[in-house]
């Protein structure tokens, strides 16, 4: 009878509804669209503006480096690439989560995730923006950035098209356009309950466009899943592609630390890490602020704990493996480049990573620990302390020590290269709010799906029902 007793506890455990709260169809409706037609508050507004004054200070800093050149960044002879180069892998790392969450997820019928799909995908493509803004500006002459792009110019000059540089071009730029129209495809049932729920004639015009013409019929719900479940196929290998292709500018170098085979699914690994735990991050303020307790259930972030988890572990996994090969290829240059990076002159942003990204998340192994609110709040930023200093670990400690002791030198940021970060968050931020205010930041349709109610079954009381 205990044992009995144990199975039943466990198989209750494993039945736990994903939305709780006793939600009904209606209710979903009017707590998602309250959020986008409520009276807009003043905290919204003082977050808007603190934001938005970041994000100032970021046009001002890229009009100045426009001005002046990249003479007023702490680039100096060896170290080339600095904070732009390391902004830009980290914001297209931070853009992850979002098409993992919405399209591999999706395929694997996981539908814990329709919590957390919709801004995580807004997430994604707030965070590629930022991202994009580090490549055209690090080259200082803006106005000759069009050697970036794939196109013939007027010095009948074509790009290197075996540049990893160009196949970031491709790979961002691919990654943007199909994570857009995924993001949009799936908004556009819930644009249309925003319309029809309008009280103003200009609010219920604009939504009537974007929703193009939804009126919900067998047809239109037809085609829409075919639509949603090709983009989520043609965005799954994406997650892969991008970050792989990123790792290529360093891992087809011959720089000792970056000529490394283990760099794409090592950079892969690490932005799944850092793009879940900015998910985790903005999920618990959401969830807080707007209420979103039965929607953003323990379950929802215990499972995203999980994954921060399992990739921080290959993340950690890594590290030491890169310590492996130096040793194991018996390159002294190799060698020396990690030993640097532990014990040289930047051994405190190593150990920085080191703390941040492999220690903390295996704390998530407890439970108890994985279900604590404020434990996974501040695990979430420091694994994300830790990618940034990641990516400085990468990027300026292999440089600053190359071949020749003659180039050493010891690279410095100045007060642009922290405003340039910093207006980066702000940019990111400043579009967030903006989303949160006036689109859904779940998705209706998906929440609705995942309750009891959709069940065609539910409610039945008969014979097989019972059984």
């Amino acid at each position: 009878m205990e044992v009995m007793s144990k199975d039943t506890d466990h198989m209750l455990d494993y039945q736990v509804p994903l939305i709780t709260g006793n939600q009904t169809f209606s209710s979903i409706t009017e707590k998602i669209s309250a959020i986008a037609e409520s009276k807009t508050t003043k905290e919204w507004f003082i977050l808007f503006a603190f934001f938005s004054s970041l994000t100032l200070m970021l046009l001002g800093s890229i009009g100045y480096l426009v001005w002046e050149g990249t003479g007023i960044w702490g680039l100096n002879n060896p170290v080339g690439w600095g904070w732009a180069i390391v902004n830009f892998v980290f914001w297209v790392g931070i853009g992850h989560a979002g098409t993992l969450i919405s399209a591999v997820l999706f395929l694997f019928r996981q539908k814990w995730r329709t919590s957390i799909n919709r801004f995580a995908e807004a997430m994604t493509i707030f965070a590629v923006i930022c991202a994009l803004i580090f490549p055209g500006i690090h080259v200082g002459r803006v106005w000759v950035v069009y050697y970036f792009f794939p196109i013939p110019n007027q010095m009948d000059m074509w790009p290197n098209f075996r540049s990893p540089l160009l196949w970031d071009f491709f790979a961002v730029g691919t990654y943007f356009t199909v994570s857009l129209m995924f993001w949009y495809t799936g908004l556009i049932p819930d644009l249309a309950t925003l319309r029809d729920r309008a009280k103003t004639r200009i609010r219920k015009i604009v939504l009537g466009i974007f929703a193009l013409g939804w009126r919900g019929g067998n047809r239109q719900w037809k085609h829409y899943e075919l639509a949603y479940l090709l983009l989520a196929g043609l965005s799954t290998p994406l997650v892969l592609s991008v970050h792989s292709v990123v790792s290529t500018d360093f891992a087809t170098s011959v720089i000792p630390g970056w000529h490394t085979t283990i760099f794409p699914p090592y950079f892969v690994a690490g932005a799944i890490f850092s793009g879940f735990a900015m998910v985790m991050t903005l999920a618990i303020v959401a969830r807080k602020i707007y209420h979103l307790e039965h929607i953003f259930t323990l379950k929802h972030l215990d499972n995203m704990n999980k994954i921060i988890l399992v990739t921080g572990t290959m993340v950690g996994y890594s590290y030491g493996m890169e310590f492996f090969i130096a040793w194991y290829s018996g390159n002294p240059y190799e060698t020396f480049a990690f030993l640097n990076r532990a014990f040289g002159d930047y051994w405190w942003a190593y150990w920085i990573m080191i703390t941040c990204n492999v220690i903390t998340p295996q704390l998530f192994w407890f439970r108890k620990l994985r279900r604590n609110i404020t434990y996974m709040f501040i695990a979430s930023i420091v694994v994300n302390i830790g990618m940034w200093f990641e990516r400085f670990v990468i990027i300026v400690t292999t440089l600053a020590k190359d071949y020749l002791p003659s180039a050493w030198d010891y690279y410095s940021p100045t007060i642009w290269d922290v405003s340039l970060l910093v207006g980066s968050f702000g940019l990111f931020f400043t579009l967030f709010l903006l989303f949160i205010k006036h689109l859904p930041m779940i998705s209706i349709t998906e929440i609705k799906g995942v309750l009891p109610q959709a069940d065609p079954h539910h409610g039945h009381n008969g014979h097989e029902g019972g059984k």
